[in-house]
């Protein structure tokens, strides 16, 4: 029975503290199960993104100054030059185009799009526009990395913010210098794919791991015969499809759909310095230690002291002088014994134990890996 016959047959926070721990609670520290479309793509099915230089007209005396802004005034120029208009050089200078803003217009073409389909588009200013609030964005292509037109866009923005100035007071509710086309940009040429291209289709694993790899073609084998899948390296499975279109796609649907058991992350802690969060998943456990914790705090004040001359002196002036007084206070040290830990949940206990402020516990983290207690990849972001 060839895989296709068989086919055919088948149609069916933790806070700690004053800490913002952030912990990765699974419902079990098993492995669950999950579909192969949410651990592994297509290769060679994807979106690409698409960015374009254009105007947005109609502003309300909040478009760009344009003796600073010399590419809004060339834009303009370029596009009426395009409807028959020819400016000269005399008539550009005299320009004052207040209700103009130069922007960037960027969207995401997505895989197996075809000409007439409608994408959303981003509009951002590249000028000192005040607001694009009210503007209309004029016909812009959108190009790809290869410098090819694969869409064009115009619409009325939508602007989620509102302000106000006079007399030297400004008010703003978010921000007005960015808005978004809802089906702004209709597709005009079709992105080649290689789905249909060889024998074969690969799949990319989200994440390199050899042993999800291996369990992903054991999943397609056992479901439609042995040698239809083979993993070629830790990201990669190469997989047998039909050659006709039609019979291409109902495998891959069908594909898809089938359940892989996910492998246990690898034990990771990620630090934010510049936050002091922590985030730490299931696999992290902890080995016995002993952490001594203390605090050290430095005290400086100031008092003014001021010197004035006698009163028979003559030149004499008054000083101002300051006098630093300095305290250093350090709290007694206590000495802390972690118990071994196997459960996120015990090594959340300990942590919380140590009573630490975030960067201390940030401190002490790297300790405890450093002593070969934390059994887990530290990686700071």
């Amino acid at each position: 029975m060839t895989p296709w016959t068989h086919l055919a047959k088948n149609r069916s926070f933790k806070l700690l503290g004053h800490l913002c721990l952030v912990v990765c609670l699974g419902a079990s520290s098993l492995a669950h199960a999950m579909r192969i479309k949410e651990v592994a793509t297509i290769e060679g099915v994807r979106s690409n993104q698409l960015t374009g230089f254009g105007l947005v007209v109609g502003l309300d005396g909040t478009g760009d100054q344009t003796t600073q802004m010399p590419y809004t005034t060339q834009g303009l120029s370029n596009y009426l030059q395009q409807l028959g208009i020819t400016l000269t050089s005399t008539t550009l200078a005299q320009l004052q185009m207040k209700n103009v803003a130069a922007v960037l217009v960027t969207a995401q073409l997505p895989a197996f799009a075809r000409p007439g389909q409608l994408l959303d588009v981003n509009v951002s200013s590249v000028g000192n526009s005040k607001s694009l609030k009210g503007g209309t964005l004029i016909a812009s292509p959108l190009k790809g990395a290869d410098g090819e037109i694969y869409a064009l866009a115009q619409g009325n923005l939508i602007v989620a913010g509102a302000g106000a100035a006079a007399g030297g007071s400004k008010v703003q509710v978010n921000h007005l210098s960015a808005g978004r086309i809802p089906d702004g940009a209709q597709v005009e040429r079709v992105v080649p794919t290689a789905l249909q291209e060889g024998p074969t289709v690969n799949l990319s694993l989200n994440a390199s791991d050899f042993q999800t790899a291996r369990k992903v073609a054991t999943a397609i084998n056992n479901q439609f015969g042995e040698g239809v899948a083979q993993a070629l390296d830790g990201r990669t499975i190469q997989v047998k499809a039909p050659m006709n279109a039609n019979d291409r796609v109902s495998f891959l649907a069908e594909m898809e759909e089938l359940p892989v058991q996910s492998s246990i992350a690898a034990a990771k802690v990620i630090i934010n310095a510049r936050t002091g969060s922590i985030v730490l998943n299931q696999a992290v456990s902890l080995g016995a230690c002993a952490i001594a914790h203390g605090n050290l705090s430095i005290s400086i004040s100031s008092t003014p002291v001021i010197s004035q001359p006698n009163a028979m002196s003559t030149g004499g002036q008054t000083v101002v002088a300051e006098k630093a007084n300095i305290e250093i206070k350090q709290e007694a040290g206590k000495l802390i014994q972690l118990p071994a830990a196997a459960q996120l949940t015990d090594v959340v206990k300990a942590l919380n134990s140590l009573g630490a402020t975030p960067q201390d516990l940030l401190a002490i983290l790297q300790a405890i890996k450093s002593a070969g207690a934390l059994n887990a990849e530290l990686e700071v972001i």
